[in-house]
């Protein structure tokens, strides 16, 4: 119990209810088996990919090292979010205790940036590689790796940690229904008796400085690509350079989108059915995670190649 300044006292929260879709229980139905199929793919595609590249020698560059990373963040952000979800359709458990709700709003916070930042770093391979190209190997090299990955995740859990700490010291004084899937920072935060200006204020300019340097800085990078592309004489010059960009230009794509399409019903809620931002915060942590490897071991030919040796070997 805790009093208040008018003499009442309340119940203190001590844990929460993930609401999702209960007030549309047939998304819940059809969404079910989509999402597990999702689920499924995202985590034997990376888990695939991530065997390939640790068993093939060829594959031990700086380049597929990145994209280990890269799918080692994916495997955590499905398995963070979409277990409780699949749970919370197929079994009604939509509990989450206190400890649990702001370990997985720190998880997603981090780790999304985390994989932002990774593909900015990739996109600074691919320039070096272009326009470049002699100074690459001594440029990007496995010391280069290693300092991009402390650099990344030092930035990220650092500057990240603050968010579910402001919200965790809020005093939530009897509404304990979030009206979402997964423990967002916002989605939770405005269930409390106090002022959130300071978390949300926070949230966004986090989210704007990592989120929008790295894709400022990505979209730099590509257009330094595009300029030495387009001066380029030789004959199939220009298609090979952009096919070396084309699978982490389309991740970028897939990553970025679902964003700004949640960011833009986010903005427009009153326009847009609730379940609609909802479902797109489910989304954006499997559609990424299952495509990420599939482009990859499509548009790669040393991955493809890999792939092949190692299904060969296994029967």
């Amino acid at each position: 119990m805790r009093a208040h300044k008018n003499g009442t006292t309340s119940n203190e929260v001590s844990s929460f209810l993930l609401n999702c879709f209960v007030r549309s229980p047939s998304w819940q139905h059809w969404l079910s088996l989509p999402l597990s199929l999702l689920f499924l793919l995202a985590m034997g595609a990376n888990a695939i990919l991530l065997t390939t590249i640790h068993l093939e020698a060829s594959l031990h560059q700086p380049m597929y090292y990145l994209l280990s990373l890269l799918s080692l963040l994916d495997i955590v952000l499905c398995l963070t979010v979409i277990p409780k979800v699949l749970v919370i359709f197929w079994f009604d458990l939509r509990p989450i205790s206190f400890s649990a709700c702001f370990l997985q709003m720190y998880i997603m916070n981090c780790f999304l940036g985390m994989e932002s930042c990774t593909f900015m770093v990739m996109a600074y391979d691919r320039y070096i590689a272009i326009c470049h190209p002699l100074r690459y190997p001594s440029i990007i090299t496995d010391q280069f790796v290693v300092k991009a990955a402390i650099f990344i995740l030092a930035r990220n859990v650092l500057l990240t940690m603050p968010i579910p700490i402001l919200s965790a010291k809020l005093y939530y004084c009897g509404r304990n229904v979030i009206e979402n899937c997964i423990c967002a920072n916002m989605s939770v935060s405005k269930l409390s008796c106090d002022n959130v200006t300071i978390n949300r204020f926070y949230q966004l300019g986090v989210g704007w400085t990592l989120l929008g340097s790295d894709l400022i800085l990505i979209f730099l990078s590509y257009a330094l690509i595009l300029r030495a592309v387009l001066r380029l004489k030789a004959e199939g010059a220009v298609a090979k350079a952009l096919s070396t960009c084309g699978s982490h230009f389309i991740l970028i794509l897939f990553f970025n989108t679902i964003l700004l399409v949640l960011v833009l019903t986010y903005v427009a809620k009153e326009k847009v059915a609730p379940e609609v931002p909802v479902l797109l915060n489910v989304l954006h942590h499997v559609i990424p995670a299952a495509l990420n490897p599939i482009v990859y071991g499509v548009r790669t030919q040393e991955i493809k190649q890999g792939i092949q040796r190692l299904l060969k070997k296994g029967w």
